[in-house]
């Protein structure tokens, strides 16, 4: 079959590997229709985060057809479309027991190789996965669509687990890809207050097409005067954080009022400052948010009903053979450009 390999550090090769097979009763054969690029794939693209060893096939956001089953899979067939987590869990351990897959002992994510696993992911024409992490398509997502359920889920999850309250506001910090779909996920549950932060003059007004109702640049003096203008002089009820950053994490504290909460979703840093007595005399609750816990079918919901949108967010959708020349330039940080999804 055809795969984009990651042969070395910064160089993708587009090549012919073996096709994989069926090895366990539970297991799918999926033909992949579509993949998206990931942020993380950008940054494991020149080693920088230990978690894209090659040689490798990178790529967990996608899209495909059932094209074979094991014997014990039992609730899907051949030709039903379908998308898929990009954490294979267990299903046995402590935590996917209680629910919480995404913290799985046993937890490997697609398109990753590192010390402790090697996962072949999806920029290829086929991919394996378990029965148990598979989910079907409604008939009105088309499949370059169906290849962002991963990030809406990743957003979903988040806003999951701050469990706001009707009638809360809100401020996304950080308008890239998670932050766009976290601001239409906000809206599309509430009508109130929705504040956008983002230093990139474009991305800002990405943030009110999705549905922010001001988007400030936290680097403007003045911006906490006009966070406490817009919000009766307290700050908004919940903050989220989707750079990872010292100073976006200090921006989303800053937004929010006592008693509030901040959740953290970025991770562009293993280590950040935080202005510690600002959180405590404020008493301010972080909430770190990781990765899916069951959020596909909600967001391929919302996906279907439109009330996510997320051909907002798709750059360009490209063959598969492209992939290495988008690559470069998503790694070069080319203005403008959010995801890109390869057909293989």
């Amino acid at each position: 079959m055809k795969a984009m390999i990651l042969k070395e550090y910064k160089h993708l090769e587009i090549k012919d590997i073996p096709m994989p097979h069926i090895e366990s009763a539970d297991e799918v054969l999926i033909r992949v229709k579509a993949t998206a690029i990931c942020g993380s794939d950008i940054h494991g693209f020149d080693g920088s985060t230990g978690r894209r060893q090659p040689p490798l096939v990178m790529g967990h956001e996608a899209s495909g057809v059932v094209e074979s089953v094991g014997t014990e899979v039992k609730t899907l067939k051949i030709g039903d479309r379908v998308t898929f987590d990009s954490t294979i869990w267990c299903g046995q351990c402590y935590f996917c027991r209680q629910g919480q897959v995404n913290l799985c002992d046993a937890r490997r994510v697609l398109g990753v190789s590192c010390d402790e696993y090697r996962q072949d992911g999806t920029f290829a024409e086929y991919v394996i996965v378990p029965e148990r992490i598979v989910y079907r398509l409604p008939d009105n997502v088309a499949f370059e669509e169906a290849a962002l359920t991963e990030p809406v889920s990743v957003a979903m999850h988040a806003f999951e687990i701050t469990d706001m309250k009707p009638g809360e506001s809100a401020a996304v910090v950080g308008t890239g890809l998670i932050g766009l779909l976290l601001i239409q996920i906000i809206r599309a549950y509430s009508p109130h207050l929705i504040l956008a932060f983002d230093t990139d003059e474009k991305r800002r007004k990405a943030a009110i097409e999705a549905g922010a109702d001001v988007a400030l640049d936290p680097q403007d003096p003045d911006v906490h005067s006009t966070v406490l203008s817009m919000t009766n002089d307290r700050g908004v009820d919940r903050a989220f954080e989707a750079v990872g950053a010292s100073a976006a994490i200090g921006t989303a504290i800053e937004s929010v009022r006592k008693g509030g909460s901040v959740t953290l979703i970025g991770n562009i840093s293993s280590k950040a400052e935080i202005p510690l007595q600002s959180i405590v005399t404020r008493q301010i609750s972080l909430l770190g948010s990781c990765a899916i816990a069951g959020e596909y079918p909600i967001s391929l919901a919302l996906m279907a009903n439109r009330n996510i949108n997320v051909r907002q967010v798709i750059s360009n959708i490209v063959p598969l053979e492209e992939g290495p020349l988008w690559f470069d330039r998503l790694y070069r940080r080319e203005p403008g450009l959010l995801k890109i999804v390869l057909t293989p």
